[in-house]
C-alpha cells in the first residue's frame, strides 16, 4: 500500500479489499476505484457549484476526470486486469 497526504487529507492508494494474486478482478471493482478517485476531486461539489452559479467546473478538474475514465476503460479492456489495479501506476496523478 502507498500512503499520501494531499492537502489536509490522508489517503491510501489502494482500497482495503485488494484482490490476491491469481484472483479474477471484475470490471465493477475498477469502476469503483475510478469513482473513489473522482470523489477525491470533490466532483459533486464542483458540479453543484456549476448548477447554482453557472460557473463551469475548472478545466483541470474536468481533464483529470476524463483521464480517470480513460484509465478505467483501458484497465477494463485488458484481457486480465492486474491484481494491483488500484496502484497509482495505472492512474493519472492527482496532485
Amino acid at each position: 500500500m502507498r500512503f499520501a497526504v494531499v492537502g489536509e487529507r490522508r489517503e491510501w492508494s489502494e482500497p482495503v479489499g485488494v484482490a490476491e494474486e491469481g484472483a479474477t478482478i471484475r470490471p465493477n471493482a475498477v469502476e469503483a476505484e475510478a469513482r473513489r478517485r473522482k470523489t477525491l476531486l470533490h466532483l459533486d461539489e464542483w458540479q453543484m457549484r456549476e448548477y447554482v452559479t453557472g460557473r463551469p467546473v475548472p478545466e483541470n478538474v474536468q481533464q483529470l476526470c476524463r483521464q480517470i475514465e480513460l484509465a478505467a476503460e483501458a484497465l477494463i479492456r485488458m484481457q486480465t486486469i492486474p491484481a494491483d489495479f488500484a496502484d497509482d501506476l495505472y492512474w493519472p496523478r492527482q496532485w
